[in-house]
């Protein structure tokens, strides 16, 4: 990666901090399908040039078992490695779900604390490429809902590249969940080796009229909206989570206690999805003191369609936010 870079991309994000945890740890290690440079570094090319420069026996390209992929992670964790293992598509973690939900989160309350398993589950997903309804859904819901999972959802690069070397170093399994939308929207390059702790949200815009809450690609969707009804004198605080499990309660309460109006944004299905838990939690802190109910805007409870027309109907857009937010403000 060239230092003199001012601007970067999350594939490049990742690719750095991925090389940056390698370089400063021989413990770390990447698997999993077409990883290496052999396959050109995985689909999306994220791991390029990290075979090469750190040997195929520690970025091994793997066969196609999502399965054995997850199990080898899992025991290369408990031996002391730091796995960073790739399933290629969110969807395809369904095919390692025991591994995942039953041995992974779980080993180190099965022995007393006694066996941690320090991995990363790296996989990308996202509406929006006809990619069809079995490679498109975002299903952080379902990790955030096991115990001994960390889910992170990093919305820029520097957010990618912090995020992904504080789960590097963390001692439980983390998922991080990269959107393809957001794969090539620039940032600023990230400061070498500084870490973004997990569980901590980040306050992206100040606002005093109603906190917007999102994260990954719809963190951009609701900036933009934010600048738009700043034309109109609305101010929108927008919350970007960063991290879903462990989920920063405090910074949500305190911005919706300031605001009393809020919206919670996200890709994923509307329905049984993390809003839900987001605004049990508003209402359980600050009952009687919000001005409107806890808005939620979330995708069409359908799988993913392959149609584009359907498919852009299916995700949320920027005029479906801007109309929650206006709808708290009645």
């Amino acid at each position: 990666m060239n230092a003199k870079l001012e601007m970067l991309n999350t594939i490049q994000a990742v690719n750095m901090a991925l090389d940056y945890a390698m370089g400063n740890d021989p413990n770390v290690i990447v698997l999993g399908e077409d990883v290496a440079d052999r396959e050109e570094g995985g689909v999306m090319g994220v791991t390029k040039g990290l075979s090469t420069k750190y040997g195929v026996s520690r970025v091994r390209s793997t066969p196609i078992s999502e399965q054995a992929i997850i199990g080898a992670a899992i025991g290369a964790a408990i031996v002391g490695m730091r796995p960073v293992a790739e399933i290629m598509l969110m969807n395809f973690t369904t095919v390692a779900m025991d591994m995942i939900v039953n041995h992974a989160a779980k080993l180190r309350f099965m022995s007393g604390g006694q066996t941690h398993v320090p991995m990363v589950i790296r996989t990308m997903t996202g509406a929006g490429f006809s990619a069809g309804g079995q490679h498109s859904d975002f299903l952080e819901a379902w990790f955030a809902h096991t115990a001994g999972l960390k889910v992170v959802v990093p919305s820029s690069p520097a957010e990618a590249y912090g995020l992904m070397l504080s789960c590097i170093e963390d001692d439980d399994p983390c998922i991080f969940i990269e959107n393809i939308a957001s794969y090539w929207i620039p940032g600023p390059m990230p400061e070498k080796g500084v870490r973004i702790p997990l569980g901590k949200a980040n306050v992206v815009r100040k606002g005093a009229d109603v906190t917007v809450i999102g994260y990954s690609r719809q963190v951009h969707d609701i900036a933009a909206v934010a600048e738009k009804l700043a034309a109109e004198n609305i101010a929108v605080e927008v919350i970007d989570l960063r991290t879903i499990s462990p989920l920063d309660t405090e910074t949500i309460l305190n911005s919706v206690a300031k605001t009393r109006r809020a919206v919670i944004v996200h890709e994923a299905v509307k329905n049984f999805g993390v809003g839900a838990e987001i605004s049990a939690r508003i209402n359980e802190g600050l009952f009687g003191q919000l001005l409107a109910p806890v808005g939620r805007v979330g995708s069409a409870f359908c799988p993913v369609p392959f149609s584009k027309p359907l498919e852009t109907a299916f995700m949320p857009s920027q005029s479906d936010i801007e109309a929650a937010i206006r709808a708290t403000l009645k």
